[in-house]
């Protein structure tokens, strides 16, 4: 199947795995324990239906909109992730300049393979930096500058990872760092031509953004991962968030949430957003599903945070779903990863367009001509109380 005959996520996931060796292809789409919850962030979104109100003019559509202080061509961005260096030899770099031609915004993670500068160099388009608490808080501090210098646009704090999750598709397909052929994964390297091929070529998976803090030469890949990880502070709190916050004069993101009273600590101590999160169902599995957290933290907090659905969404119709009930905008980790995997650049490029026409398609057929005239009229559906007591679930419509 080529690119182009990929005709949505899937077909791109469908590909990935063909054009991946097992290892890699399993680290993008594996989750934690039993995996529970990553199949629920996509499966929560059945239990709403999209309500359209027809004979409205819809002759013109316009996706545009404004979030992190940026004036985005569609309200669906890039999330942060890990080492796309695993996935293709374009990596970061070719995701970023994705990102720029759709108009949209691109996330680069301190663990990526690619530096601040790199990425930054390689396109204008808006971009966000996600970072830890480090124990050292001096690399905490350096990242900041250098993203400052380098023109990013917003800073986000990700607070789901003071502990791994348990991801045992990991360990039972071999995923290393660096990559390390088994007989166990012998046949999956030896078909996978491409990626093989330019393992070859340049076999760097250096974490680009902290490899200056260790010899790299010296230790390698594994001892770059050992040492981030060695960095992760679990003592952490709401202080060091506030902290961070201080030192940043941009839209301030925090990543990872779930519940009200976490949403009102974030406005308390001057986050401007929050990525409604569970890490792609990749660390505590049996939590809710981002979209099932969002509408009671809107009701919670009005206006006083942008709230970004980050996790589940596969189709264009999910995003508008996000929209109407309460989100500013949306963001997508393994999508655009299949897309990198399937094609390098050119299929984090397909990935983005057919996510595009799909919520540019639904948006006139639910009669509305902009993102801003959609709203809680345009989707009826379930509200699941988050408590842990058994409440009657209520029916709602807008």
């Amino acid at each position: 199947m080529s690119l182009k005959n990929c005709y949505n996520i899937e077909d791109l996931r469908a590909r990935a795995r063909r054009k991946l060796p097992a290892p890699m292809f399993h680290y993008i789409d594996g989750g934690a324990d039993d995996e529970w919850t990553m199949r629920r962030n996509s499966s929560a979104f059945d239990d709403y239906q999209l309500l359209p109100h027809y004979l409205h003019d819809v002759s013109s559509l316009d996706l545009s909109t404004r979030v992190l202080g940026c004036d985005l061509k569609m309200p669906l961005m890039l999330s942060p992730t890990g080492m796309s260096r695993l996935f293709h030899h374009h990596k970061e770099l070719g995701a970023a300049r994705a990102a720029a031609r759709h108009g949209t915004l691109y996330s680069l993670s301190t663990m990526a393979t690619t530096s601040i500068e790199d990425v930054a160099a390689a396109t204008s388009g808006p971009k966000m930096f996600q970072v830890y608490i480090f124990k050292d808080r001096e690399l905490t501090k350096e990242l900041l500058q250098r993203c400052r210098q380098a023109g990013y646009r917003a800073l986000c704090l990700t607070v789901d990872t003071m502990i791994a999750g348990n991801r045992e598709r990991d360990r039972r397909h071999g995923m290393t760092m660096p990559p390390s052929v088994s007989l166990q994964s012998l046949f999956s390297y030896a078909t996978s031509f491409d990626w093989t091929f330019h393992l070859a070529l340049n076999p760097d998976f250096r974490l680009a953004n902290v490899a200056h803090r260790v010899d790299a030469l010296g230790g390698g890949a594994m001892a770059l991962i050992d040492y981030v990880n060695s960095q992760f502070d679990r003592s952490v709190t709401w202080d060091d968030a506030a902290w961070l916050a201080s030192q940043w004069d941009g839209p301030f993101v925090i990543k990872g949430m779930s519940s009200v009273e976490d949403a009102r600590r974030a406005v308390a101590i001057g986050a401007t957003a929050a990525m409604l999160s569970n890490h792609g169902g990749r660390q505590l599995d049996s939590v809710p599903a981002p979209i099932e957290t969002l509408a009671p933290i809107r009701d919670a907090i009005g206006n006083d945070l942008e709230l970004i659905i980050d996790g589940g969404i596969r189709r264009g119709t999910q995003v508008l779903k996000a929209l109407a009930l309460g989100a500013n905008a949306c963001s997508i980790g393994r999508p655009y990863l299949y897309g990198l995997a399937a094609g390098g650049e050119a299929g984090v490029d397909r990935a983005l367009s057919l996510l595009r026409a799909e919520i540019e398609r639904g948006l006139g057929l639910l009669g509305c001509r902009s993102i801003a005239e959609l709203g809680a009229q345009h989707v009826t559906g379930i509200r699941r109380p988050l408590s842990r007591s058994p409440q009657t679930v209520t029916p709602f419509a807008g």
